[in-house]
């Protein structure tokens, strides 16, 4: 299994980073081991500066590649809520010197993931809302049908470079809101309306 995140996905996102709208979907990997449930996510000590990104994410049913966006709709049934953490202090100086960052997005406990729901249980899925609160108070909030490349698009632009397999997840991207996390913060995140996973941070 991989994790494939979209990055600079919703445009009030890419503007409180100061980032530059991209012509096609931008796209980064997190290893298995970033995968955390429900559960308590441990800050880490090579960071001053973890911030949350909620996120829709869709798990990949079918092996595919090359797949058009025609027919993207079939190669996943499920749909979740993840978290994507950053380093966000290791990613500006990764960036600053013009190196990979993925030491700011791909340490453990990186991805946190909620339970899937089928597809069916929704009326459409190209205007799911979702938040994320924080000690109760709402930090982040999005809707699918603000992204800037939906979810057919970013399954045919991702699966001309590597094959989807079964079990693969796709992280399509944060609203905005993004914020520093801090020990004994409480975080929710929901998916129209429903609490999908819950994290204590320590």
């Amino acid at each position: 299994m991989k994790i494939i995140c979209i990055g600079h996905n919703y445009k009030n996102h890419i503007k409180e980073l100061n980032s530059e709208f991209p012509d096609e979907p931008v796209f980064f990997l997190k290893p298995e081991s970033a995968v955390l449930r429900n559960s308590v996510f441990f800050l880490p000590d090579f960071s001053d500066n973890v911030q949350h990104e909620i996120e829709i994410v869709i798990r990949i049913t079918r092996l595919g590649r090359r797949i058009q966006a025609k027919f993207a709709h079939r190669y996943f049934e499920e749909i979740g809520i993840g978290l994507d953490l950053t380093a966000r202090d290791i990613q500006v100086i990764c960036k600053e010197k013009g190196l990979p960052w993925e030491i700011s997005k791909a340490f453990d406990g990186s991805a946190v993931i909620s339970d899937f729901i089928p597809i069916s249980e929704f009326k459409d899925i190209n205007k799911l809302q979702f938040h994320l609160t924080k000690n109760d108070e709402i930090v982040q909030a999005g809707s699918a049908d603000d992204m800037i490349f939906n979810y057919d698009q970013i399954i045919e632009h991702v699966s001309k470079y590597m094959t989807l397999k079964m079990g693969d997840l796709i992280f399509t991207g944060t609203p905005a809101g993004v914020s520093k996390m801090k020990n004994g913060d409480e975080y929710v995140a929901y998916l129209e309306g429903k609490e999908m996973l819950r994290i204590t941070v320590k």
